[in-house]
C-alpha cells in the first residue's frame, strides 16, 4: 500500500513525534511519503539569517532537492518532501485567512502531484496528523483510495490551532472516511461528528527507551533524582511540583526539555533541589534518563489534559522507571504499574514510595508494559483500521 502522512510538525527535531513514529514503522510493510512542515516565508527569512534553528532554507529555495529518504525501522526508508514555501496566514482573520489557504494549498498541491508521479505511487491511503485546516481543501485532489484524520490533541483547545482549527475540524471530521485517535476520551468526542472512529493509543519506541535500563545497570544512579521529559507548559500542576520540591529537599528534580510555562521558571529556579536540562534529540535522552530515580507526570486536571495519553509515559516505563502521575484522564491500562496522587501532599507521597520501589520483578512489569505499548505494535493496530476503511469504501462503491 502507498501512504501519504500529512504532518504539521517536522520530521527532525528535539523530541518523538507520534506521526514520524508511524511512518517509520509503517514504512516496513508499505511505501510512505512523509509531507513535512509547511514553512512560511517568514520562517525562511528567519532561517536564512540565522534567527530561527532547524529551517531547511535550501530546500525550501529548491537550491537542494526538497525530496530525500530517511531510516525508517527494520531498515526500511520514507521518502521525506519539504514542501514549497508557504504564505503566513495563521494570525489572519477568518476571511484573509480562507482566501489565502487556497494559493498554499494549490502550491502544496502542484509539487505533491509531482513527487507522487516521481515515486510512482498509485492511489495512496492519506494519513493528515492533526492539519485539518490543510486537509479539507486536498479532500479529493490525489486520487486518494481513503483520508483518515489521526487527531492527538483536542484542537479547540490549543491556543495556536483553535482559531481555524477549530473552524475547520468540524467540515473535515464529516468529510473523511475515518478518525483516528491516541486516547479513548478523544475518541468519544470526535465520535459525535465522525462515527467512523478509532482510538490507537500512542506507543514507544522501545529499542530507543529501553536503553535506559542497561545504562542504570551498568552505572546506577548515586542520588535520588525525580524526572519530568518533554515540554514543560501550562499542563504542568505547579503547585504539585513546589510542594514536592519544598517537602523534599534531598531529592534533584530535573526537567528535560522546553520550559514554556513562565511560571514553572519563576517558582521553581529559586529552589537548588531543581535542574533546567535544554532539549535533546531523541537518541540522546537515554543517557539523561539514566541519571533518574523515578519519574512524573504532574498535569493539572481539566479538559485539554482528559483527552491526553502521553508519550512519556511509556517513554519512562521502557527504561523500567517508576512513574507518578495525576489523574489526568483515563489512565486504565496502567493500573498496579503506574502510582495516581491527587493533591500535593498525596503526589510527595507516592514520589517517596516511587524512589524505593526497585525489586527486578517491579522492573520487569514496567518494561513488559512499554514493549506491549511499542510503536511496532501500534501500527499493525493502524493497519488494522486501515483495512476495515478501505473495505467499508469498497462495499459503498
Amino acid at each position: 500500500m502507498d501512504i501519504i502522512c500529512v504532518g504539521q510538525t517536522t520530521w527532525e527535531g528535539d523530541f518523538q513525534k507520534a506521526i514520524v513514529q508511524l511512518s517509520c514503522e509503517l514504512a516496513v510493510r508499505h511505501r510512505v511519503l512523509y509531507v513535512d512542515y509547511q514553512h512560511t516565508a517568514k520562517d525562511w527569512v528567519m532561517g536564512a539569517l540565522g534567527r530561527q534553528k532547524d529551517v531547511p532554507v535550501r530546500k525550501i529555495a529548491r537550491l537542494e532537492s526538497p525530496l530525500t529518504t530517511k531510516a525508517g525501522e527494520q531498515g526500511s526508508t520514507v521518502h521525506v518532501w519539504q514542501p514549497p514555501v508557504m504564505l503566513p496566514i495563521n494570525f489572519l482573520p477568518d476571511a484573509a485567512h480562507d482566501r489565502l489557504l487556497t494559493l498554499n494549498v494549490g502550491r502544496l498541491l502542484t509539487g505533491l502531484r509531482r513527487v507522487i508521479k516521481q515515486l510512482g505511487f498509485k492511489k495512496p491511503l492519506i494519513i493528515n496528523g492533526m492539519h485539518p485546516v490543510l486537509g479539507l481543501p486536498m479532500l479529493g485532489k490525489l486520487n486518494e483510495a481513503a483520508t483518515i484524520y489521526y487527531c492527538f490533541d483536542e484542537i479547540t483547545i490549543s491556543p495556536w490551532m483553535r482559531q481555524h482549527g477549530g473552524r475547520y475540524e468540524q467540515d473535515y471530521l464529516r468529510s473523511v472516511d475515518a478518525v483516528v485517535t491516541t486516547s479513548e476520551t478523544l475518541r468519544r468526542v470526535k465520535a459525535q461528528t465522525q462515527p467512523n472512529a478509532f482510538c490507537v493509543k500512542n506507543g514507544v519506541n522501545f529499542d530507543l527507551f529501553s536503553q535506559v535500563r542497561l545504562l542504570i545497570e551498568k552505572n546506577p544512579p548515586t542520588k535520588p533524582v525525580v524526572g519530568y521529559l518533554g515540554t514543560a507548559d501550562d499542563r504542568v500542576n505547579v503547585d504539585i511540583v513546589e510542594h514536592c520540591v519544598k517537602t523534599m529537599p534531598d531529592v534533584t528534580f530535573q526537567f528535560i526539555g522546553e520550559i514554556k510555562e513562565p511560571a514553572i521558571i519563576d517558582r521553581l529556579s529559586t529552589f537548588p533541589n531543581v535542574v533546567f536540562t535544554p532539549p535533546h534529540k531523541p537518541e540522546q535522552l537515554p543517557p539523561l534518563l539514566a541519571g533518574l530515580s523515578a519519574t512524573m507526570i504532574p498535569f493539572v486536571c481539566n479538559a485539554h489534559t482528559y483527552t491526553i495519553y502521553p508519550l512519556k509515559i511509556n517513554e519512562y516505563l521502557a527504561g523500567g522507571l517508576p512513574v507518578v502521575s495525576t489523574p489526568f484522564s483515563i489512565l486504565d491500562d496502567f493500573t498496579g504499574i503506574v502510582a495516581m496522587a491527587d493533591t500535593p501532599e498525596a503526589f510527595a507521597k507516592s514520589l517517596r514510595h516511587a524512589l524505593s520501589d526497585q525489586a527486578p520483578d517491579r522492573i520487569q512489569a514496567r518494561i513488559d508494559m512499554a514493549r506491549a505499548n511499542s510503536w511496532a505494535h501500534r501500527a499493525e493496530e493502524f493497519e488494522t483500521v486501515f483495512d476495515q476503511v478501505l473495505a467499508g469504501k469498497k462495499v459503498v462503491n
